[in-house]
């Protein structure tokens, strides 16, 4: 579909303007537009643009019949758009996460920039939460820059992301006739994105994939690095698939309608690849929580000085998981140092102990990774292996987004017993990745670690 109306900024704007043939980039300010500067940069196919009226924010543009043929897209520098490319070691994929506001405005632009040309047909994934909430205008944008959507829907929580929800999203796409030139587009958090991205990889051997991710946990995790799956009755995320996406769209506007729990959840996980990454990753995230109270983080995203602030933030974090995610895609199973992806596990051993035992109901994800990443700490201090001053900035920057799920009613013995189903675990060993200090990991094995250590720090955190 042409679209004959396109918005313009206040501002000097860089545009962007794609024919079949060519990509021409100019910069351009409002007042009188004439076409020859344009058609010259993109050597399109004959087009004409109107001058703006003054005063206005739409350019108003005629054309011919050969631009069916013809794609115009216009990026503005003022969407503070930035990104974090990603190539992935001894392979050829490589992809782009772009963070910013408002960027859902322009999901059209972007899916197809990034998915090729022949792609006719998107199926977007989601659930009726998110979708009531963006659901409209991202189909919208989509089907404007001449897609064809359908959309399904999966229930709202962790207990959904089953082969139940798996079977049904695979029939979906049969009975849509989806093929491999299509694609599938997550909308949602970490449970929408993960079955999904897994559907996608497993689905006529795989088809194009795309995240929109609107959960901060997702936004900086689980949206990057290809990691899909689903649960099963023996443990979380079991079953799955390294899968990596065409691209992923990060916009902040979607974290406005996010729950505070949901919050708190995002920012845990901001704190493990802190306390794993480097100081300064770890300083700027604390910082960050000590500047800016979650009480008031939906009112904050109303301040520019937060808005950059909170980009700024998510970059730095999603930067570091691709810096890990590049050179170790899969998880060696044979890596023990410190860059290894196994590291990003830190805190996930005890969090999805505790999610199996209490039936993937009752912690958010995060929420769990909280109360993991400080047994870990715990394990730590107690093997003798982390200094006192990182114990105590770890324990202070989690306790900056206040109380956590009360776990005291949760049986110690249930989560000693879950975690043998642990899917870290290299023959009888469990991984377990521990702090030497903050942005200093070490993998340890299970063997390695009295039992009895384990169980007193289950009991110190959870039991307080």
């Amino acid at each position: 579909m042409f679209k004959n109306s396109l918005d313009l900024p206040n501002l000097t704007s860089k545009c962007i303007f794609i024919s079949n043939r060519n990509i021409g980039i100019s910069y351009v300010s409002r007042g009188n537009w004439g076409e020859d500067s344009y058609r010259k940069l993109a050597d399109a196919v004959h087009f004409h643009v109107a001058s703006s009226a003054p005063n206005s924010n739409k350019l108003r543009i005629k054309s011919r019949k050969q631009t069916q043929n013809l794609r115009l897209f216009l990026y503005c520098e003022n969407m503070k758009k930035r990104n974090v490319k990603i190539k992935l070691k001894g392979n050829s994929h490589k992809y782009k996460v772009e963070v910013g506001n408002d960027l859902l405005d322009d999901c059209g632009v972007w899916a197809k920039s990034v998915l090729s040309e022949n792609t006719q047909k998107i199926i977007v994934v989601s659930n009726e939460k998110v979708f009531g909430l963006y659901g409209e205008e991202v189909s919208k944008n989509l089907e404007n820059a001449g897609f064809q959507i359908s959309t399904y829907l999966i229930g709202d929580g962790e207990e959904y992301k089953s082969f139940q929800s798996l079977q049904g999203t695979l029939e979906f796409f049969s009975k849509k006739e989806l093929k491999r030139s299509d694609a599938v587009i997550a909308l949602g958090g970490g449970v929408v994105g993960d079955l999904a991205g897994f559907a996608a990889s497993v689905y006529l051997r795989g088809v194009p994939f795309l995240q929109i991710p609107t959960t901060l946990l997702a936004m900086i995790d689980s949206s990057v690095g290809g990691k899909t799956a689903v649960n099963t009755e023996f443990g979380k995320n079991l079953v799955g698939s390294f899968y990596q996406p065409k691209g992923v769209l990060v916009d902040i506007k979607t974290l406005k309608t996010l729950e505070h729990r949901e919050l708190v959840a995002g920012f845990c996980e901001t704190i493990k690849q802190g306390a794993i990454g480097n100081m300064e990753l770890f300083e700027k995230t604390s910082e960050f929580l000590s500047e800016y109270s979650l009480k008031f983080f939906t009112e904050n995203l109303n301040d520019e000085k937060f808005i950059k602030n909170l980009i700024d933030l998510l970059v730095s974090q999603i930067n570091f998981k691709a810096e890990i995610v590049m050179q170790d895609e899969k998880e060696s199973s044979t890596r023990q140092d410190a860059k290894s992806r196994k590291i990003l596990n830190f805190g996930h051993t005890t969090a999805h102990a505790l999610e199996k035992v209490t039936g993937y109901k009752y912690f958010k994800h995060g929420e769990a990774v909280g109360y993991g990443i400080l047994v870990a700490a715990e394990i730590s201090k107690r093997l003798d292996i982390c200094d006192e001053n990182s114990i105590k900035s770890l324990n202070n920057v989690v306790g900056l987004l206040g109380n956590l799920p009360d776990a005291e009613n949760i049986e110690i013995d249930k989560i000693l017993q879950t975690l043998v189903y642990d899917k870290k675990s290299i023959g009888d060993s469990i991984q377990w990745i521990l702090l030497e200090t903050i942005g200093k990991p070490k993998i340890l094995k299970s063997q390695d670690i009295p039992q009895s250590i384990i169980r007193e720090s289950l009991i110190k955190v959870l039991k307080g």
